[in-house]
């Protein structure tokens, strides 16, 4: 269905796993923010304060591929030899 609306796979591949990534430092049901809580004894706040910067370069890579989607596949194309 992906291929068909007209994705890359590999593209949609790094996006989804980007978009999971997201998911997995922002409240409420961040699971890395449990593991850190647990970890160091610190509140929740703290801890969901101390992940912006990596929640805001997630959101720039999302962007970046979004906006330039040949940065996602220019090293399997170089590797695998993809026609021009």
């Amino acid at each position: 269905m992906i291929q068909k609306a007209g994705f890359d796979l590999i593209w949609f591949g790094i996006f989804i796993v980007l978009l999971v990534e997201i998911a997995e430092v922002t409240p409420p049901v961040g699971f890395n923010l449990f593991v850190l809580q647990n970890m160091t004894g610190k509140d929740s706040n703290t801890i969901a304060k101390a992940a912006i910067p990596f929640f805001l370069c997630l959101v720039v890579c999302i962007v970046l591929i979004t906006v330039f989607p040949q940065i996602v596949t220019y090293l399997p194309d170089v590797v695998m030899g993809a026609e021009k």
